[in-house]
């Protein structure tokens, strides 16, 4: 059988990111730049990356298939093998490429990877998966973690939270995401960089919710955007962008943005008022370098600091803040469609712990907040427990917060937040929740009407 080397080479480079995915508890981020290091051809790159995002956003599925493919499961020296036979499934059913290419060079990989002797294997289960397709998935679909890849736990949560629209959410998750850009409207208005995009022979939706975002119709890497250097123009998903207006900020005021990084939700505070005076915070000093990477490229400053933000004496200075921007950590259940090994990572144990932390982060910041301030409280995730409970639990116990209303189109309401589901206008499932801090000298007006509603909750007795 002749065969391009190179068409074997980004088949194994895919199969071991797989292999990593899967059995080594690595996400996907991580395990792709590796992936894409020994591929110099942008084709076989994007390729590459194709394949790694279609196998895990089936993955609990394709291991239903394989189950049933393999007498045995392979050894534990051959998982490479094993992230190389998801990669064949991904390519001849999600990805739909023509037989005789996926077989021949998936099945070559197989000696890519230093298992000679497993050819046959590779060769005789995609084969037999071609000839008994539709009878696999008809056996596998049975079990409705299998027909929808998702985690049974997960279904049953989003059918307890969103019972009207789980079906609907799990399609999206399902679905490749959008490519969503900001547009920096310190540079240029969007019509101006639309226009920009155009002259390039690329097009973009301009959705009136959020004034500043774009969606292009076209995949591609951010650095070759027009303007891209000069910082006219960033990535970031429409349901994101809706954090800096809820926020509120009014000029000259001092702007905490606690888990800053990477940085999206810092910049575009910043492009919106630039004459803020903005702390940037996150625990990582790693990511804290993508802060400072992104304000760079943007030419924006701020006080990019390291801290914990649920313990603020080992980094607070003492003087008040007059926004707080949360953006907790979370499940990430909203992005699974940008992050498919989210649904093969996360468990249902987990969430109890990231609760509680979140918890800890609202009490802990809280007494930063002067009076008449706002915390906007925001996550990618779309379980309640995170979100509408959290958030309840904390007006709650906390007599000085109540809630402040948000325009519609920041979701569906949810207690005393707004919750956007995956797919809904193209954008990421995210949840929003404003408060104001009450207190001596405050009229509760102030921030409701700066957020473009009235005020929604009430101060707990």
């Amino acid at each position: 059988m002749s065969v391009e080397p190179h068409g074997a080479g980004v088949r194994a480079a895919a199969a071991k990111a797989i292999r990593a995915v899967r059995f080594d508890g690595v996400s996907l981020k991580a395990a792709l730049p590796k992936a894409l290091a020994g591929l110099r051809d942008p084709r076989d790159r994007a390729l590459c990356e194709a394949i790694c995002f279609e196998a895990a956003r089936w993955l609990p599925r394709y291991e239903a298939v394989l189950a049933r493919l393999l007498e045995r499961p392979l050894a534990t020296s051959a998982r490479d093998v094993h992230g190389l036979l998801l990669a064949g499934l991904a390519q001849l059913d999600a990805m739909q490429l023509a037989d005789y290419a996926a077989m021949s060079s998936t099945v070559e990989a197989a000696r890519v990877l230093g298992q000679p002797r497993l050819v046959g294997v590779v060769n005789g289960v995609l084969r037999r998966f071609l000839r008994e397709r539709d009878a696999l998935f008809a056996a596998v679909d049975a079990d409705p973690a299998a027909r929808h890849a998702h985690p049974q736990w997960l279904i049953d949560t989003l059918r307890r939270d969103w019972p009207d629209a789980v079906d609907a959410t799990l399609a999206a998750n399902n679905a490749p995401a959008s490519l969503w850009l900001r547009v920096n409207l310190r540079h240029g208005t969007r019509e101006a960089y639309l226009q920009r995009l155009r002259a390039e022979g690329l097009d973009a939706d301009a959705p009136a919710i959020a004034p500043a975002a774009l969606r292009l119709h076209t995949h591609l890497a951010p650095t070759r955007l027009p303007g891209w250097d000069a910082g006219d123009v960033s990535v970031q998903d429409l349901a994101a962008q809706l954090a800096a207006p809820a926020l509120g900020v009014l000029p000259g005021e001092r702007v905490l943005d606690a888990g800053a990084a990477p940085g999206g939700k810092t910049a575009h505070l910043l492009e919106t008022r630039p004459d803020i005076e903005l702390v940037a915070l996150d625990r990582d000093t790693r990511r804290l370098q993508r802060v400072g990477e992104t304000l760079a490229r943007l030419r924006l400053k701020a006080t990019v600091q390291a801290g914990d933000a649920s313990a603020p004496d080992g980094w607070w200075s003492g003087r008040a803040f007059d926004r707080i921007l949360l953006d907790a950590p979370c499940s990430g259940t909203g992005i699974i469609r940008r992050q498919p090994d989210i649904k093969w990572h996360r468990r249902a144990a987990d969430i109890p712990a990231l609760v509680a932390l979140q918890a800890r982060l609202l009490d802990g910041l809280w007494p930063l907040l002067r009076p008449g301030g706002r915390l906007l409280y925001a996550t990618c995730s779309v379980l309640k427990d995170e979100n509408e409970r959290q958030i309840d639990a904390f007006l709650a116990r906390t007599r000085s917060a109540a809630a402040i209303a948000l325009p519609d189109h920041h979701g569906r309401a949810s207690g005393s937040g707004r919750q956007r589901l995956p797919g809904e206008d193209g954008g990421d499932g995210f949840f929003y929740a404003a408060l104001e801090k009450r207190g001596a000298g405050t009229t509760g007006g102030t921030a409701a009407a700066a957020a473009g509603g009235g005020a929604a909750g009430r101060v707990p007795a």
